[in-house]
């Protein structure tokens, strides 16, 4: 199967595997507008999510149980190393693409990076390798469901971004407890999740992440849409700074069948909404 293309023809191909390497991998992000270096925190594939569009396949076979900030640290700088004398450039998974400028550096991956019990300690790593690499323009990334924005380790890691560059993508996909349970299906009360988002984006501007899908065929409820644009103005109203809002559908195989992507006018419909009711930004990624 071919990867994805987008209008201007640049392959979207996620892969969480590059060469050798365990922990990092090189990838062309419509979201972050170019070259993401992704770190993966979750080699062992565990979440506390474990959301119906789920895109991590789990047949393949993981090849760490945590990670190990040395190898992780080798594995970044020798991508850097590639970005900047063009071999990735050079490579067919990323030639005709912007695979020449690092937009950011992200903690994503097979799971919820925040459940890394050294979460801190890998931000540290990343951050002391952007500043040793002069990439002041470089964001670093947490793309996360913010069930554990709140633990006290994950806290430090969040300052330590702050003082380089960082931006927190926080998983928003419902308005009711309800819905919440029958997307993302976690054990974690959806009250804290709101709770979290609140307390991360009253210290800093948070982007809010939202993936939007057809469910049985059928897209969001108005109602359940409704309560999420409501969850939104509620976070700005008590102090929180919303940067933008990403909404965004499904790109690749789910594991459950009856969670489909939306058709981009769908998704531009509810991405309208948003804009109507809530006065956000709203980034669209079909």
């Amino acid at each position: 199967m071919k990867a994805p293309l987008n209008q201007d023809g640049a392959v979207f191909d996620h892969s969480r595997h590059y060469n050798d390497f365990i922990f990092v991998y090189p990838v062309i992000s419509r979201r972050s507008g170019g070259l993401s270096l992704g770190v993966n925190l979750n080699p062992d594939k565990i979440c506390n999510f474990n959301c119906v569009y789920c895109e991590v396949d789990h047949r393949v076979p993981i090849r760490a149980t945590q990670v190990d900030v040395a190898r992780m640290s080798e594995e970044l700088s020798a991508l850097i190393q590639r970005v900047r004398d063009g071999r990735l450039a050079a490579e067919a998974r990323f030639r005709d693409s912007s695979a020449r400028v690092i937009k950011d550096i992200a903690f994503s991956g097979d799971g919820e990076p925040t459940m890394a019990p050294n979460f801190s300690a890998c931000a540290q790593a990343v951050a002391a390798i952007k500043q040793a690499a002069g990439l002041t323009d470089t964001k670093m990334v947490l793309i996360t469901n913010a069930a554990g924005l709140d633990k006290t380790d994950v806290r430090a890691g969040l300052a330590i971004m702050d003082a380089n560059q960082g931006e927190i993508w926080g998983k928003l996909d419902a308005g009711t407890e309800a819905y919440y349970r029958q997307a993302d299906r976690s054990f974690i009360r959806f009250d804290r999740i709101l709770a979290n988002l609140l307390s991360t984006a009253q210290t800093r501007p948070i982007v809010i992440q939202s993936l939007f899908f057809k469910m049985r065929g059928e897209v969001m409820p108005p109602e359940e849409l409704d309560a999420y644009c409501e969850r939104l103005k509620h976070l700005v109203r008590s102090g929180g700074q919303i940067k933008e809002v990403h909404a965004y559908t499904i790109a690749r195989p789910t594991p459950e069948n009856y969670a489909t992507r939306l058709e981009p006018n769908q998704l531009e419909a509810i991405a309208s909404t948003i804009r109507t009711r809530t006065g956000l930004a709203v980034k669209t990624f079909a």
